[in-house]
């Protein structure tokens, strides 16, 4: 069994990896946290904070975008969605809506630029433009923003 600690300042996004996680039998969720200190002192009882800091060095990602995708998807449909534009959509170009739109879909960078035709680091420039003009810290944020405000 894979013991998993939850870490997001974002209650949205706790819940739904927790009821991600709890259906299936393979994991646990040994607890959550809301911010980073509360969650290193957590994970200094198990070794995952260790790992982690390695699997991010070697350029890999904690969680993956099509698991962000599933997460926010279970939200989506288990109830009516309200829209509610973020305030600041109105500066994103149409590209970068149409960058927001497929982070929100489940797709890397690389993924990105093979359907839009353009180069990965293309991709991850318009990706971390619409970032930045969103205020978006991460692209889980990135995704929430994009169904709140319909684009996904």
């Amino acid at each position: 069994m894979v013991s998993v600690l939850l870490v997001d300042d974002q209650d949205l996004i706790r819940v739904g990896l927790r009821t991600l996680l709890e259906h299936e039998e393979e994991f646990e969720v040994a607890g959550e946290a809301a911010d980073g200190l509360d969650a290193v002192q957590q994970a200094l009882e198990p070794k995952a904070l260790l790992d982690a800091i390695r699997t991010v060095v070697d350029g890999g990602a904690l969680l993956a975008p099509t698991v962000t995708r599933t997460v926010i998807s279970e939200f989506v449909s288990a109830s009516p969605r309200s829209l509610t534009p973020h305030p600041n959509l109105d500066l994103l170009t149409d590209r970068e809506r149409e960058v927001v739109s497929l982070v929100a879909e489940g797709l890397n960078n690389e993924e990105i630029g093979r359907r839009l035709y353009v180069s990965p680091a293309t991709a991850r420039t318009h990706v971390s433009r619409a970032m930045t003009k969103l205020g978006a810290r991460d692209r889980a944020q990135l995704v929430v923003f994009a169904y709140q405000s319909g684009l996904a």
